[in-house]
């Protein structure tokens, strides 16, 4: 019977994984292409920043879901790598969140910047997440 519960944990962590990987190469590829295309840049910014600060939440939970069901199953390595893709997906909330208040003096922030990095980080942890689907896959 766990032999059955852990093939099915193992089978829902790779649906979440892909679940995660799609929607977060439609977030920070496939949305900001079509942004900067159709919109000016100023705009095409701010709706890629408020894309992937509106999707980081359900995308790390996906994965949070992911690594859960990897680690139900015994996957050690996938969930592990799951739980960090997780973490990675939810930073890009903290980064993007609005600004409240009144900068100090002389402070200035970069939105651009922060939409540069924040890209960044979802692909690269797009490609954990891909490495936590193959760990999965195998079985480790």
């Amino acid at each position: 019977m766990f032999q059955n519960l852990a093939a099915l944990a193992a089978n829902f962590g790779l649906i979440f994984s892909a679940l995660a990987i799609g929607s977060s190469w439609v977030a920070a590829i496939a949305a900001p292409n079509c942004s900067f295309e159709e919109l000016d840049g100023s705009r095409a910014d701010r709706h890629v920043r408020e894309l992937l600060h509106a999707t980081s939440v359900p995308i790390a939970g996906m994965m949070l879901a992911a690594g859960a069901c990897f680690l139900l199953a015994t996957h050690w390595a996938a969930g592990v790598t799951a739980l960090l893709a997780a973490f990675g997906f939810y930073s890009n909330h903290w980064m993007l969140a609005p600004k409240t208040g009144k900068a100090p003096k002389g402070a200035r922030t970069s939105r651009k910047g922060q939409r540069a990095v924040s890209v960044s980080l979802s692909l690269i942890f797009m490609l954990v997440a891909i490495i936590a689907a193959i760990l999965g896959m195998v079985g480790i």
